[in-house]
């Protein structure tokens, strides 16, 4: 069945060619039926079917190895949903950290031999390196390490945002600065707040420029 790719996930095609036959990505989406090869991608048939179009699909897993890429481009945060992406053959730099924020089913990550594993070897449970490439595999939980105690307001909770990656959620009823406002965030008094300021300022600034035209 032909799947066609959507708009949204368009990073399938951030460079030319197919998945690579001998791939880790083309193994494991060749291995389950819902799974189909699409372009650069393996993609999570999900829903219905209306005719041979899927209603949606989910980026699975991501081969970008050997695409000459230097970095990832501001469209890589399409691929948030993958749980193997393949970067290997890549010049790419050295800096992932700030990458892969909302990765959090991302379970396999290949990389070329010489980049280093996104939030450290304290992200992964095991990191393997190669001649050519290395794996950082099974992406840890943080926050089940540090408590939300040690990173977290006490009326907030610690929610992983991808490999090393943690943020802080505010619980029910509570918002602002270190989650110290309790209440709902009313939107109705900040427009007006900001309404009534911004209608100051004009009516000020539209005094002195009368008065300077007068004195002209």
């Amino acid at each position: 069945m032909h799947l066609l790719i959507k708009p949204d996930i368009m990073i399938c095609v951030h460079c030319p060619g197919s998945v690579r036959n001998l791939s880790e990505v083309a193994f494991y989406c060749k291995q389950t039926p819902e799974l189909k090869l699409q372009a650069r991608c393996c993609l999570n048939q999900k829903d219905t079917i209306l005719g041979h179009i899927p209603l949606h699909v989910l980026l699975s897993r991501l081969d970008l190895q050997n695409c000459s890429l230097k970095d990832l481009g501001p469209n890589f945060s399409q691929a948030h949903t993958a749980v193997i992406i393949d970067l290997q053959a890549n010049p790419l730099k050295d800096d992932l950290a700030n990458t892969f924020h909302g990765f959090t089913q991302l379970q396999t990550l290949i990389l070329p031999q010489d980049v280093n594993c996104p939030g450290g070897i304290n992200a992964w449970n095991v990191v393997t390196s190669y001649t050519n490439y290395q794996t950082c595999q099974g992406q840890r939980n943080l926050c089940n390490s540090t408590g939300d105690a040690e990173i977290c307001p006490e009326n907030g909770s610690c929610v992983p945002d991808g490999p090393g990656l943690l943020q802080c959620i505010c619980a029910d009823g509570f918002h602002g600065y270190k989650c110290m406002r309790q209440g709902s965030f009313s939107l109705l008094m900040f427009f007006g707040i900001l309404g009534s300021t911004t209608l100051s300022i004009s009516i000020l600034l539209w005094g002195t420029q009368r008065r300077k035209a007068k004195a002209s």
